[in-house]
């Protein structure tokens, strides 16, 4: 056989050699091989040690449906027989004041000027004797965490109590907030909401003057915080965590002491006379009496210079029913305009000012809202204050990431964003910054004439 027959045999053949480059597709084959020989020996050496692995354990449960009503019926005396349980591990009066009287006794000296303290060793002979429901309280990391700086290393027990009484009353809340969860998955829709609070208005003595007629519209009224705040998605829902994580049930239960000031009365936005002022001046600005605001009885809110670009944009992008305007939107308005710090507030008005729905404001949007403002001038004759200031002392208060766009995200980082929403929807917010420094001024020198009177 000559050379040449020999070397097309040679070129025909596959090279199966020890030094032939193998593919891609062959090295993920093999790799594949391996880790399949390799995971069989594993989960094969496993086997005898634990039989439980062959199987998955069952991590879902299914809620009943609306026609099951036998399972329905089961899990709500099972959640509520839970409760109860839970609702019993609690500590009651009686075993709360025995508490203070362990604690008083094992008080440690020397006293901190009024204040009894205790160390550690006494803290665990407490904990022995206070019984089981105490047990959790009296822990080493509970401790550690009273303790500040105390040169004997010991906790005020004062302290240590008004915690026990802050947990104990976070599981009652809890306990009684769930008592109202229908669908047991942990959160309050909000017609579940309004039953708690309408069930809880009898039980404070701050509310006690309020008609029942007038029930419906204050329970809407303190619904709505809650959801405004704690339900920036609009799920129709929030989470009972949320609901005691936040300072509202704080407000709202402080309405149960009965000398309460007037001073936080007007601050709190679930007094009597807060929900009053509300629906108040809803009732005032519906001018033809029909139960809903139109546009140009919402212009007259406040000191009724809101830009009529401004409101277009509230009935644009709001709940409204013909065009109208009921008193759960409104809420929503009047939360959102009074708490202007709040990030939920400047969600809700950013939402407003993003005309292009882009997520961002740029020089486009601000003129676009300014030149309102511009116009409104010119009608009470003051002389138009020029945009590319105002557009430059914008961007310089919120210091944006990007230099032509401003997020919502900037807006809250730069804590300027009340600042920014007013000089861009209200006259007489704009105005207002236009002469701080005048304004300031005045304060002061009418301070100095109060002093030398």
């Amino acid at each position: 056989m000559d050379w040449k027959e020999v070397l097309r045999r040679r070129l025909a053949t596959p090279n199966t050699g020890p030094n032939r480059k193998k593919s891609e597709q062959e090295l993920k084959d093999e790799e594949m091989d391996l880790f399949t020989k390799y995971y069989s020996e594993w989960k094969g050496g496993r086997k005898n040690t634990n039989e439980f692995y062959k199987t998955i354990p069952r991590f879902y449960y299914r809620l009943p449906a609306e026609d099951e009503v036998l399972l329905q019926k089961l899990r709500e005396e099972s959640r509520a027989v839970f409760l109860q349980r839970k609702s019993r591990e609690l500590l009651d009066n009686e075993e709360l004041q025995n508490l203070w009287f362990l604690l008083d006794k094992h008080q440690t000296p020397p006293m901190i000027g009024e204040e009894a303290m205790i160390n550690y060793e006494s803290f665990l002979k407490v904990g022995e004797k206070a019984g089981p429901k105490c047990k959790q309280f009296f822990t080493a990391k509970v401790f550690a965490k009273l303790l500040h700086t105390d040169s004997y290393g010991r906790i005020s027990i004062m302290q240590f109590f008004n915690y026990v009484m802050r947990k104990v009353w976070l599981h009652q809340t809890r306990i009684g907030l769930s008592l109202y969860d229908v669908a047991g998955q942990g959160y309050l829709r909000e017609s579940d909401l309004e039953n708690y609070i309408l069930e809880l208005i009898p039980t404070l003595p701050q509310l006690d003057g309020l008609e029942k007629s007038f029930y419906s519209f204050y329970v809407c009224t303190a619904v709505r915080k809650f959801f405004f705040f704690l339900d920036p998605l609009r799920t129709g829902k929030i989470k009972i965590q949320d609901i005691l994580a936040c300072s509202f049930l704080d407000d709202l239960l402080e309405l149960r002491d009965e000398e309460l000031s007037k001073e936080s009365q007007e601050t709190n936005w679930f007094s009597a006379p807060s929900a009053l002022r509300v629906y108040g001046q809803y009732l005032n600005l519906d001018k033809d009496h029909n139960g809903m605001l139109s546009k140009e009885e919402l212009s007259r809110y406040g000191t009724a210079t809101m830009t009529n670009v401004f409101l277009d944009r509230v009935f644009q992008e709001c709940l409204t029913y013909d065009g109208e305007m009921d008193y759960k939107t409104y809420l929503d308005f009047v939360l959102a305009l009074e708490n202007r710090k709040e990030p939920a507030a400047l969600q809700y008005i950013f939402k407003l000012l993003d005309i292009e729905n882009k997520g961002y404001l740029n020089v486009f949007s601000l003129n676009y809202f300014f030149r309102a403002i511009q116009e409104l001038m010119k009608i009470h004759g003051q002389d138009p204050v020029s945009f590319q200031d105002v557009k430059d002392e914008i961007f310089d208060m919120v210091k944006p990431k990007d230099p032509l766009k401003i997020s919502l995200q900037d807006l809250i980082n730069s804590n300027q964003g009340d600042t920014v929403t007013t000089i861009l929807i209200d006259l007489n917010g704009f105005w207002t910054y236009e002469n701080r420094e005048a304004l300031v001024a005045n304060d002061n020198e009418n301070s100095a004439e109060l002093d030398d009177t």
